[in-house]
């Protein structure tokens, strides 16, 4: 018994903020620049009172369209924006979309390479014969955490929300999923204060890179070393997997990464010598969505590249943890 992507749906929110928007508010920034560089036009935020779990209905209810919701046996919500502290979103989730009752369901905090270690759970539960249909969400409202005033946050994220059916298959179409962590550098991508550590009303204004102000009750982002991991861990990790599947570059028919940022994508292509029509970069419209970013990538590139035939395609999420995860699906 192997595992198989089945079908994947994802939604945006309504609110649509440009590049012109932006830059009405931040007149010295050069978005064109930005544009040209990161590669985002434009990306999709929510309104006051809309939430991760509303987002993460929808993109469900989008997928029901495709298949029949009373065959899921197990639910996984990926997502770093939760509706409570407790109870776990994922019950309510279910909830939400009327799933049968007798279900698993849970979720679990990771961002960037939340999809695909989503991936390998739903394949382990599947391939170890506990369940035969797992739907995998990912949710992200990064907005939420991010001050009015910083200009660099505000272009590169956006909120969104992914549900992705993964079945039963006759042929092994989920690799083996490889794994790295190192929280050495979590303090590179963080929001301080409103767990543990509560939020702080008082909490003083903090500048960092090209005039952008935060708090340590927002997020902060060290974009530079976000950049260095990037780049000097992951090519290396893209031949571990490659190693482990007795595959070269060229075997591989399409490379869907973490759409991070289109320059830093371009930095791993570039050092791995992968060519470009084999490696999928489209995020200018909707941005960086977190752990949503893999499978909106996936989802686009399969609607504009339609084959009868098979293909390899190789998924890589990489960032906040830091942590990092990929592997090789046949689709």
């Amino acid at each position: 018994m192997g595992a198989q992507i089945s079908a994947i749906s994802y939604i945006f929110p309504k609110n649509k903020i440009t590049n012109e928007n932006l830059q009405k508010e931040f007149p010295d920034y050069n978005f064109s620049k930005f544009e040209k560089k990161v590669g985002i036009l434009n990306r999709y935020v929510v309104e006051n009172g809309e939430t991760a779990l509303g987002l993460a209905t929808e993109a469900c209810e989008k997928l029901f369209h495709l298949t029949d919701k009373n065959n899921i046996d197990f639910l996984l919500y990926c997502t770093q924006s939760p509706e409570y502290f407790l109870p776990t979103t994922a019950c309510l989730l279910a909830k939400n979309l009327k799933l049968p009752i007798g279900i698993g369901a849970l979720d679990y905090n990771l961002g960037c390479s939340g999809y695909t270690y989503g991936l390998s759970l739903a394949k382990g539960l599947i391939e170890s014969g506990q369940v035969k249909n797992v739907l995998l969400v990912t949710a992200e409202t990064y907005s939420k955490y991010i001050n009015p005033k910083d200009k660099s946050n505000r272009a590169i994220f956006g909120d969104a929300a992914s549900a992705t059916l993964i079945t039963t298959s006759e042929q092994n179409n989920i690799s083996q999923i490889l794994f790295g962590t190192n929280g050495d550098g979590a303090e590179h991508l963080i929001v301080k204060n409103g767990c543990s550590y509560p939020y702080d009303p008082e909490a003083n204004e903090i500048v960092y890179g090209t005039d952008n102000l935060y708090t340590d009750n927002d997020l902060y982002m060290n974009g530079p070393e976000i950049f260095r991991f990037t780049t000097e861990q992951i090519p290396n990790f893209v031949l571990s997997i490659l190693n482990n599947q007795n595959l070269e570059i060229n075997d591989v028919d399409q490379y869907i990464f973490h759409q991070a940022n289109s320059f830093m994508l371009n930095q791993i292509r570039i050092k791995l010598n992968i060519p470009k029509e084999r490696f999928y970069i489209n995020l200018a419209d909707g941005g960086n969505t977190v752990s949503s970013t893999i499978p909106i990538a996936l989802k686009r590139y399969l609607d504009q590249n339609q084959s009868s035939s098979s293909r390899k395609i190789m998924l890589v999420g990489f960032g906040v943890g830091l942590s990092w995860s990929g592997g090789i699906i046949t689709i």
